[in-house]
């Protein structure tokens, strides 16, 4: 009991002398704490109707980690009294996790400015999306068991933000991934969404799998999986030009692997669209600023790797703006509004993966940055229209419905803005930057197809934005009657997430984290002509939804009648999903079913086993007719036997 005091009286004291050590520790249990408790007593609120007090008390946990690590974050800067502020990418509190060998891993955190950026979208956006939920879920029967998963959310990708080794990390992106297929597939008793939910599980199953791959091929040549350790060495290594196969591109190929999968690029993009069928919150969360920018964030935070191989630079950038011209394709056939905003994001993450792979990776973390406000604020404002709409996600059954619900209606008339990238709003600033750093990096081809990517967004979100919010009610005099706006639980969210579009995109990002890439910028000045371009780029994608949704809407009809072979590609998603189910039942399922089956364990495993009993049943079947019963069969035998040996020995 004594050391027991004297523990926890060091405790206090080093809190009191060092919080800033304590508090990111603090950051991180928090929600973890928030899920123990509603997991633990959840069943007993709903039996004793106490589970109201189970979304207050996982918000409280979430805006808590908000308030400290605006407080760590501000003191990793020098902006409040006190000494001791924390340097750049310092790993503390570290204790021995792993210990096999050589091989060592310690369990410690590492707060850097990359770090402090991510907590802060996780812990600020999810907060957020805690307090809708208070309205949105309001009449869920599974609210503890909701909001505890929200908590187990939030914790592991705080986990995998902070974690100071790469170990740690992949503990928190596969919980990440285990709460995904939670929470994805949460109204499980529906069909549709328990499918969603094992497909998202077993994409990043595959994609995991290059992740784990990449790990051990780094530290088998490096001798080292902690992150400082990798940016600092990572200047001892030879850079490998376009081509060349080396140690170095084997990695970064590898851990893009586990990027793709996280972050939905191709070829395994196809399980996001379909994670819709979990309630839209848990769509906000995912999609926003969370679990779908984990890929990008591994990518960047190894950025002193990747900078040392061009072809996996030139992967990087090519798979980042096919995705992103792909995904814009496909939202512009999309008729449920969630679907929209779905492939919405995965494109924008093709825009992040662009800047990555064209060396602007604080860009990158920007376009992360300022994704996480717009997106989230989109798909909550998607969720005010369903919960408006009675459930109602089709757009072709909306219109009109400014003047019903107008909070929501101006506040995601912000969002469609930000995202199309309309001055003083944030996605303006950062698809800007990401753009620049195309004509920088002299990849003309690729900063084409981020201009016709911008000018597909800006169309189908405002073919979106005109389709629910202009023009007449398309949903039937009884549904329109029950039209209402959401409560201020569902609204207050939006607001301050609308506020954020406009402060957001004027925070330097890229100034902020470039400590942490330890690499030079490949530009430094700007092109005083590209945000004009920008700009009326977004202008005319608008103008083009507004003349075919309000002003001509008989014209769409005509055009998809005359593009039907684009239209059906579109409408096919580009027969993605076709293939990979195709190739999981032919060759997966009656592959194993005619070879691994019938053949290996039927034919070769069972047969051998089979076999060999029956060799030996005829056997003692043959063997047992010398066993007559008669003594005088047995004398000749033993005379039979006694004769030959005594031959043997006189012979010999």
């Amino acid at each position: 009991m004594e050391g027991l005091l004297e523990g926890w009286a060091a405790l206090g004291r080093s809190l009191m002398e060092r919080p800033h050590e304590i508090v990111p520790w603090v950051v991180l249990v928090l929600p973890l704490a928030g899920f123990v408790v509603l997991a633990l007593f959840g069943d007993w609120m709903k039996k004793d109707r106490e589970d109201a007090w189970a979304g207050p008390l996982a918000c409280a946990t979430v805006l808590g980690s908000f308030g400290l690590s605006v407080w760590v974050t501000l003191r990793l800067y020098g902006l409040t009294a006190g000494p001791g502020g924390l340097r750049f990418a310092q790993p503390y509190l570290g204790s021995e996790w792993i210990d096999v060998g050589g091989f060592r891993v310690a369990f410690s955190l590492l707060l850097d400015p990359l770090s402090a950026v991510m907590t802060l979208v996780v812990t600020g956006v999810g907060s957020l999306i805690h307090v809708y939920s208070l309205g949105y879920m309001a009449h869920d029967e599974e609210r503890p068991r909701y909001f505890s998963y929200l908590n187990l959310f939030t914790f592991f990708m705080l986990l995998l933000v902070l974690g100071g080794n790469l170990p740690l990390l992949f503990v928190g992106w596969e919980g990440v991934g285990l709460c995904s297929y939670l929470l994805i597939g949460f109204w499980f008793k529906k069909d549709s969404a328990s499918a969603a939910g094992m497909k998202a599980f077993v994409v990043n199953r595959i994609g995991d799998a290059g992740l784990i791959l990449g790990m051990i091929f780094i530290f088998h040549q490096l001798g080292t999986l902690d992150l400082v350790d990798l940016a600092t060495n990572a200047g001892a290594l030879t850079r490998e030009g376009t081509g060349v196969l080396g140690p170095v591109t084997i990695a970064c190929l590898l851990l893009f692997v586990g990027a793709c999968g996280k972050s939905a690029q191709i070829p395994l993009q196809v399980w996001l669209p379909d994670a819709m069928e979990g309630p839209t919150p848990v769509s906000a969360l995912i999609h926003a600023a969370t679990m779908v920018t984990a890929g990008v964030y591994l990518v960047a935070r190894l950025a002193p790797l990747y900078q040392l191989s061009e072809t996996a630079l030139a992967v990087v950038g090519i798979v980042g703006a096919a995705t992103a011209l792909m995904a814009a394709t496909i939202a512009l056939v999309q008729t449920d509004i969630k679907k929209v905003l779905a492939y919405s994001t995965v494109s924008q993450l093709g825009y992040m993966f662009l800047a990555c792979g064209v060396g602007a990776f604080g860009v990158a973390v920007f376009h992360l940055f300022t994704h996480a406000f717009f997106k989230a604020l989109l798909f909550l404002g998607s969720g005010s229209v369903i919960h408006a709409m009675s459930g109602e996600q089709d757009m072709r059954k909306m219109g009109g419905l400014r003047n019903k619900i107008p909070i929501t209606f101006w506040t995601f008339l912000i969002g469609t803005l930000a995202i199309a990238g309309i001055p003083f709003l944030a996605g303006f600033y950062s698809k800007d930057e990401i753009l620049l750093g195309t004509l920088h990096a002299g990849k003309p081809i690729l900063l084409g197809v981020g201009l016709f990517t911008a000018l597909l967004t800006a169309f189908y979100m405002s073919r979106l934005l005109f389709l629910t919010f202009f023009g007449r009610f398309r949903g039937g005099h009884d549904l329109e009657h029950h039209v209402h706006e959401s409560p201020v639980s569902m609204t207050l969210p939006l607001a301050i997430l609308a506020a954020a579009c406009f402060a957001a995109g004027r925070v330097r990002v890229p100034e902020i984290v470039a400590p942490v890439f330890r690499i030079e910028p490949r530009y430094a000045h700007h092109v005083e002509w590209l945000p004009v371009v920008a700009t009326a780029t977004a202008l005319l994608g608008i103008a083009l939804a507004g003349y075919l949704y309000l002003l001509r809407t008989d014209l769409p009809a005509k055009i998809g009648s005359a593009l039907m072979p684009l239209r059906s590609l579109f409408e096919a998603k580009y027969y993605f999903d076709d293939v990979y189910d195709g190739f999981a039942r032919k060759v997966v399922v009656k592959g194993s079913e005619s070879l691994l089956w019938r053949r290996l364990d039927a034919g070769v495993i069972d047969g051998a086993v089979n076999g060999l009993g029956a060799f030996w049943e005829g056997f003692a079947r043959r063997a047992r007719l010398s066993q007559t019963g008669y003594v005088r069969a047995y004398a000749l035998v033993i005379l039979g036997g006694a004769v030959a040996v005594l031959g043997y020995l006189l012979w010999s």
